[in-house]
């Protein structure tokens, strides 16, 4: 059998409810804790990673302590430490307007080990990082998309969307943050059954075949 897979999440922290599948947490916003989450983004996007991924073991670096607020250094230090984890699939939830060289260069040493970076991409606006980096896969929010699917969107800001709720169902807190979460989501599910192995190209590909909508959501008049 093979092993689960592991999903490494920068966010701002684990909820209580997902003890049994968190394998390893640190945080890198506070000195002392253990990297629980206080302000329930990190949960909400780690609930719909286990909505779609039951039995992948979740590695989860704490960037955000009581305010969604970081930089670039501390999660490219968040990034590396997962990779040193083994996290085979990162989600970054997360943007920054500017480009953080050290977390562009986090990036590229993630992904030349071979690892996927998904990071959430906005609908509208200037490009995010570290979204903007090449090979990291950029997903916003769609709201086609129920639990359990995503559009291949193939747009010059966006290649992927998903599922904007959490599974919890509160739309006050939808956005490209879920959507982000539900495809690493749909990615490790996609590794667990066997149906691709942890290849850039290979994922994409399987993506880009299972998607339920392809093309950009076309609003009518």
């Amino acid at each position: 059998m093979a092993d689960p897979v592991r999903v490494g999440v920068v966010d701002s922290g684990w909820p209580v409810s997902l003890k049994d599948q968190v394998e390893v947490a640190r945080s890198f916003a506070t000195e002392v804790g253990n990297a629980q989450d206080r302000i329930g983004h990190g949960s909400r996007v780690l609930q719909a990673i286990a909505a779609q991924a039951p039995e992948a073991r979740l590695c989860v670096a704490q960037v955000f302590g009581e305010t969604l607020r970081t930089d670039g250094a501390t999660v490219a230090r968040a990034l590396d430490w997962l990779v040193d984890q083994g996290a085979e699939v990162i989600n970054l939830s997360l943007g920054v307007r500017q480009d953080h060289p050290p977390l562009r260069a986090a990036c590229e040493r993630a992904l030349a080990q071979g690892r996927l970076v998904i990071a959430s991409t906005p609908a509208r606006g200037e490009p995010v990082f570290p979204a903007g980096y090449p090979g990291v896969f950029r997903v916003m929010g769609d709201a086609r998309c129920a639990p359990g699917q995503h559009s291949a969107l193939l747009l010059p800001h966006a290649d992927f969307g998903a599922c904007v709720v959490p599974p919890d169902g509160d739309r006050a807190h939808a956005g490209a943050s879920l959507g982000c979460a539900h495809l690493s989501g749909r990615v490790a599910a996609l590794m667990a059954g066997g149906v691709v192995l942890c290849d850039r190209t290979a994922v994409w590909k399987a993506l880009v075949s299972t998607a339920s909508f392809h093309g950009p959501e076309r609003r009518s008049s």
